[in-house]
């Protein structure tokens, strides 16, 4: 049987320097257009006005609303996952890479909330690119947090079930404190979680 999402129209790539800027033109107005309004509420009409280009321009580079949404998902996807890999390149052990990628984490949030909240819709308006989304991060922490073991770093446990426990935390913070409460005292916040993370909830 054929997968639907492999009969799903991808989305053009212009070689022109030109295509290209027009193209990123397009995705950045249907992320604050769909950021604002919801995915339902947003329209063509409105992306392609924001964006300052005709209608039929963007059936050029888009098949439709719902790919330039699934294309926003993705790429809020790559931006996080290679913001964390700077935060925490030179990290000299695990829970020093843990506390950085949350503070990281939280402080792109603010600076993305409505590339974020697409990607909370995706859960309703695409939950096949929506569960991607995390499982695909998942899958590299979890490969991070198994190496911390081997390395001595962490104590074991099963990496799977502590990726997305840590994802599932950072997620909800970000919307909390990210979304919800712009001026958050960030490092209080990551100071607290890194507390409760290293010594537990015993009194």
């Amino acid at each position: 049987m054929t997968d639907p999402a492999a009969r799903r129209p991808v989305a053009s790539r212009p070689r022109t320097r030109r295509g290209q800027d027009t193209r990123e033109g397009i995705l950045r107005a249907a992320e604050a257009v769909i950021g604002d309004l919801g995915f339902a509420a947003a329209s063509i009409a409105d992306i392609t006005r924001r964006a300052g280009i005709a209608q039929g321009t963007f059936y050029i580079y888009f098949q439709s609303k719902d790919e330039v949404f699934r294309e926003l998902v993705i790429e809020m996807g790559k931006l996080t996952r290679a913001h964390l890999a700077e935060a925490v390149a030179d990290a000299p052990d695990r829970l020093t890479a843990e506390r950085r990628g949350l503070r990281a984490f939280l402080g792109f949030v603010g600076t993305r909330p409505t590339l974020y909240n697409i990607v909370m819709e995706a859960r309703f308006v695409a939950p096949d690119a929506y569960r991607q989304y995390y499982t695909t991060f998942a899958r590299g922490y979890g490969q991070n947090l198994a190496a911390a073991v081997r390395e001595g770093e962490i104590r074991s446990g099963d990496a799977e079930i502590r990726a997305w426990a840590l994802m599932g935390m950072a997620i909800t913070l970000g919307e909390r404190f990210g979304i919800w409460e712009g001026e958050a005292d960030l490092d209080r916040i990551v100071d607290e979680v890194f507390d409760m993370l290293e010594r537990g909830l015993k009194p």
